[in-house]
């Protein structure tokens, strides 16, 4: 089997594991009760998983896409931080794909490798290794280059290697969606017995999510998938009822989660399908950046930013949905007006050091002395030392305008080549899922707007898995192509 990593049978040996795990089981029983430490107890499920991993691989990877609803943030001495089970799986599902290609290395597609969207990426990913180098705090830009590495390898080289066909895409599906819908289930029936309020949403939401916007994000990013999985099964049958059901469940939780970038992101896909079938999307990426650009040197113009300052007695936060709406159209919501306090920090920052930015991970090391004391908030002295809420705009900071460009030709060119590829397939199951993954990254990126969450769990995942997916899309379009041909 091409997915084993060790060139050993295991049915000979069956009776052998078997009396090994058995061991192994007692012993740790037995041990964690002497010694009064129950961790021990996780030994024989270590251990039985390192087997499934190296028996085959594909089996972990999905077992780490379960993972991820349910995974919960830990802090750590010293400053560290990791997410349970997820990043230890991360870790390890790198080094089983570096096994892999030292075994196989051949099997994978040269055109894979050499597509210009693998390419961009390794593009996107030496800059930031580059500013790494060069970074004002080379400890932290080092700790963000490496978790940004094994994001990549895992969920963009591994996923490439699994996820090759609408039989693996289901797979995902159903791995993610059941583990995702339990902890909904969870939060909606918390939520209800503190009569959906919108204040309480930030409370309930342990230990599966840091906070209302990374449970919003995963459920609408997660929306196209539901969506288009109507569409594999026979209207009526069990499977096709329980993705309907869940449509209208997982928009119904959406809207409850009170996040209002969750909402306008799923309206912004449906837009971009309208795009996609018109051929429009170059128009529509150079209008938003001409439109951003116009934007930014307005305000910048004899910093007429200065007009937009908030009240500090009257930019709170609000209790209740709709007064939250107003608030932010009179600019006195704290969660926007605070995330302005750092965008303009953000643009101070990126006038000192242009080029090479202070090096990834260090907007929060550095950003205070940039701040603008009259958009301050009531929460800007940021004890979560949470980021600067805006991906793009994090990334000019920390790896400057080159950085920025390779990152924003990245995401354009995956947009762009979405729709080409989209209008080449003939395969209606296959354009449906380039469809799919293209209207996921729409959401991402919308979120990425005023979030900086690539680097999660939540988010990151579905991020390079799109770009894997959409490569093999088009690399099997081209593969037909040619046996057509030939």
């Amino acid at each position: 089997m091409l997915n084993k990593l060790l060139p050993i049978s295991v049915e000979p040996h069956s009776a052998l594991f078997f009396k090994f795990f058995s061991l192994v089981i007692l012993l740790s029983v037995v041990g964690s009760v002497m010694m009064e430490e129950y961790a021990m107890l996780g030994i024989p499920a270590f251990l039985i998983l390192v087997f499934i991993t190296v028996v085959d691989f594909r089996k972990t990877f999905f077992i780490l896409l379960a993972c991820i609803p349910l995974s919960t943030e830990v802090v750590l001495p010293n400053g560290f931080g990791t997410d349970l089970p997820t990043e230890p799986l991360i870790v390890g599902l790198m080094l089983v794909f570096f096994l892999y290609f030292f075994r196989h290395g051949t099997s994978i597609s040269k055109a894979f490798i050499t597509h210009p969207i693998t390419l961009l990426l390794l593009l996107h990913i030496s800059w930031t290794i580059v500013t790494a180098i060069a970074s004002e705090d080379q400890f932290v830009s080092i700790k963000f280059v490496l978790a940004k590495i094994w994001y990549v390898v895992t969920f963009y080289f591994l996923a490439a290697v699994i996820l090759k066909d609408e039989k693996d895409i289901k797979s995902l599906f159903w791995w993610i969606v059941l583990p995702l819908f339990l902890t909904i289930s969870i939060i909606m029936v918390r939520h209800a017995g503190k009569g959906f309020s919108f204040e309480e949403v930030h409370f309930i939401l342990g230990p599966f999510y840091r906070n209302h916007v990374a449970y919003a994000s995963i459920m609408s990013l997660f929306f196209p998938f539901i969506c288009f999985a109507r569409k594999w099964y026979k209207p009526w049958s069990a499977k096709w009822v329980f993705v309907v059901v869940g449509i209208i469940y997982l928009f119904i939780a959406i809207q409850l989660s009170f996040t209002r970038a969750a909402t306008v992101s799923i309206f912004l896909a449906a837009g971009t399908w309208l795009i996609i079938h018109f051929r429009l999307m170059k128009l529509a990426l150079v209008a938003a950046v001409l439109i951003a650009a116009f934007l930014i040197n307005d305000l910048s113009t004899n910093n007429k930013y200065l007009y937009f300052a908030p009240d500090f007695e009257k930019t709170i936060t609000h209790k209740q949905f709709d007064n939250l709406i107003e608030a932010t159209y009179n600019m006195e919501d704290i969660s926007t007006m605070e995330r302005v306090y750092r965008w303009i920090a953000g643009f101070y920052m990126y006038a000192e050091n242009p080029w090479m930015g202070f090096g990834p991970g260090n907007f929060y090391n550095f950003y205070k002395s940039y701040t603008v004391s009259s958009f301050k908030t009531y929460v800007s002295d940021n004890p979560e030392k949470s980021g600067i809420h805006s991906y793009y705009l994090m990334v000019l900071v920390e790896q400057g305008t080159i950085g920025v460009i390779f990152y924003m030709l990245l995401v354009f060119y995956f947009l762009i080549k979405g729709e080409k590829i989209y209008h080449e397939t003939n395969n209606p199951r296959r354009r449906d899922i380039v469809l799919m993954v293209v209207l996921c990254m729409v959401i991402i990126d919308a979120l990425l707007l005023i979030n900086d969450m690539i680097e999660t769990d939540k988010v990151g995942p579905f991020f390079f898995i799109c770009m894997a997916v959409l490569v093999n899309m088009d690399l099997k379009n081209k593969a037909e192509e040619i046996e057509i041909r030939v």
